[in-house]
């Protein structure tokens, strides 16, 4: 008559192996988690301290960074003490705040890479109008925007999810608290739940993915059109970091939420590791390491 959720906790199993390469996992994983923080960070810094970053392109990566590091805190340090007590116990609130934030998280990127190929599609295909269509303020608002349908879209279905009834097993086979294994836990119906999650992702999905396709579909008929090679090539390396970027985003997300194959606990597992903790460690790398304006802004302010 009445939803009434009996589990009031889980228990992740994540990655049942020997105590050695336990071990060894977590000391890479801490590894990562540091670089991955310091990492970007380090682009936060930059961007604010440098006038040379105060654009709009490099507002946005800031921006990246910052869903990057709530992604990694929100799940890393879950799995580091998992890693170290061979499983562990998260409470029935803490899960559903898990999933809320990180499904959050993975849509904002989502949304800020469409605004980022936006913002290079206007520079490249209206340089002369740049300055004017994509000032401080418009950058700030589209941000914003990129917020509030990460953290409100992903709200509808982690309230209906909170309510199932959960009184059965209380073991995840995975190393958080995802959508999927979640659900199949559920002892009342989730037809309610899947049919929000499809709705939800026609704008978390679609609409990004359709402004990035377009954008860089006009992109690619503009440097077409330049004769200068110097020119066509200047062009493409002001998109190629952020196509990179898409192409690791998207690519892990699809591999293991869209493409429907059947794959081993373990390999949902790793395919997991790739777009929660390889992602947010190579944004950065990605940004700075093929920038020069970076480059230059680490050696102004760090090398003296």
């Amino acid at each position: 008559m009445y939803n009434q959720t009996m589990v009031t906790d889980f228990h992740l199993l994540g990655f049942q192996a020997s105590g050695g390469l336990r071990l060894f996992l977590f000391c890479l994983f801490l590894m990562v988690y540091c670089l991955i923080i310091c990492g970007n960070v380090l682009i936060i810094t930059l961007v604010f301290i440098s006038k040379n970053l105060q654009t709009p392109m490099y507002f946005f990566i800031s921006q990246l960074s910052v869903g990057d590091i709530l992604l990694t805190m929100v799940l890393v340090p879950g799995m580091l003490y998992i890693l170290l007590n061979n499983g562990g116990t998260i409470t029935f609130i803490n899960c559903i705040a898990q999933l809320y934030f990180f499904c959050s998280s993975e849509a904002f990127e989502g949304f800020l890479l469409a605004v980022m190929s936006y913002d290079r599609y206007v520079a490249i295909c209206n340089p002369l109008r740049y300055a004017t269509i994509m000032t401080s303020g418009y950058s700030v608002v589209l941000t914003v925007f990129c917020w509030l349908f990460g953290l409100s879209f992903n709200l509808i279905y982690t309230i209906t999810t909170s309510k199932l009834n959960f009184c059965g097993p209380n073991i995840i086979d995975h190393l958080f608290c995802d959508l999927v294994p979640l659900l199949e836990l559920a002892c009342s119906d989730t037809f309610i739940v899947h049919l929000e999650i499809y709705v939800v992702g026609i704008p978390n999905l679609l609409v990004p993915i359709t402004t990035i396709v377009m954008s860089y579909s006009y992109i690619v008929q503009t440097v077409v059109r330049i004769r200068s090679s110097t020119g066509r090539q200047k062009a493409f390396s002001t998109c190629s970091s952020h196509l990179t970027v898409v192409s690791i985003f998207y690519g892990t997300i699809f591999s293991v939420y869209v493409v429907p194959t059947k794959q081993s606990v373990t390999i949902n597992k790793i395919l997991s590791l790739l777009y929660t903790v390889f992602t947010p460690l190579v944004n950065p790398i990605i940004y700075s390491l093929r920038n020069k304006d970076i480059k230059k802004a680490i050696q102004q302010s760090f090398i003296f």
